[in-house]
């Protein structure tokens, strides 16, 4: 079984650029040279640094002896989500192992990308430091709306790095379609203009047995803003359990068990990093 387990593990790399490539919000995933798990599965050790402020400087003894510490704080996935699957065995190993990457690579497209999009729009929308309302109907109102946010933003002393716009393919081509001097200064002002399906923006969803849906007090997101820094993201798929088909007492066939868990809130201090705007 060393062989086959290899075999299929393989294709779990390629699983990670396969949710890079179709999540709207991996942009926004820290960097995992600074993230540790945990001792458990479900943990995340996340790095949070301080330092002194500034003092006096004094001719004589030259610069104040400042204070800096590095801690890395235990967090427990917010998110942790799996599916199990069944492929009937096959002539070969390795026509099982291609018949595995197709299924994995189409749920995580299908499936588990949506659906971490989604949880993680709902997750910052309700944390969200700034929040209005209101239906734009034209792109005069979504330009308005924008100005609002980032002057809010602006005051709250947020970077403009790292700004990047999420915002629904409807609401961009209203904006496009100005074409004006004014829409190219607004959307100037953001490092990326992202766009999202709006299948996946609400600011809250129900997670079920069969993926997700809109909950019955979600409303509907015109757009995101949200500045890289402001949060912590970290994903993580697995593929814990892989059993043959001759130990498999249910049926004749392979059973993959995929997981997805992962972390996504935003720091106390920095909310007003993150803006969001609903339907009413």
């Amino acid at each position: 079984m060393a062989n086959s387990i290899d075999l299929f593990k393989k294709y779990i790399a390629n699983l990670d650029e396969v949710y890079k490539f179709q999540s709207v919000t991996s942009i926004l995933d820290g960097n995992p040279d600074l993230m540790k798990e945990g001792a458990n599965a479900n943990e995340f050790l996340i790095p949070k640094m301080s330092v002194s402020g500034l003092g006096n400087y004094d001719r004589n003894t030259g610069y104040p002896t400042g204070d800096v510490s590095l801690e890395y704080e235990t967090k427990k996935a917010d998110y942790d989500r799996g599916k199990k699957f069944s492929v009937d065995d096959m002539d070969n190993v390795e026509t099982v192992g291609v018949s595995f990457g197709m299924l994995a690579s189409t749920f995580l497209r299908t499936k588990v990308a949506p659906e971490i999009d989604a949880y993680r729009f709902a997750t910052y929308a309700k944390k969200a430091g700034i929040k209005k309302t209101g239906a734009l109907a034209s792109g005069e109102d979504v330009l308005n709306a924008l100005q609002e946010v980032t002057v809010e933003m602006d005051n709250a002393e947020v970077p403009l790095e790292g700004r990047i716009l999420f915002m629904t393919s409807q609401h961009i081509t209203a904006i496009q379609r100005l074409d004006t001097i004014k829409s190219k200064e607004i959307l100037g002002r953001f490092s990326q203009v992202v766009m999202v399906p709006s299948t996946r923006f609400y600011t809250a969803i129900e997670l079920g047995e069969d993926g997700y849906t809109k909950a019955s007090e979600g409303k509907d997101i015109n757009f995101m803003v949200i500045t890289i820094g402001s949060n912590i993201q970290f994903p993580k798929h697995v593929v814990p359990k892989i059993i043959d088909p001759q130990l498999n007492q249910n049926a004749d066939a392979w059973v993959f068990a995929f997981r997805s868990y992962g972390i996504c809130e935003l720091y106390d201090n920095k909310t007003k990093a993150v803006a969001v705007h609903a339907q009413v």
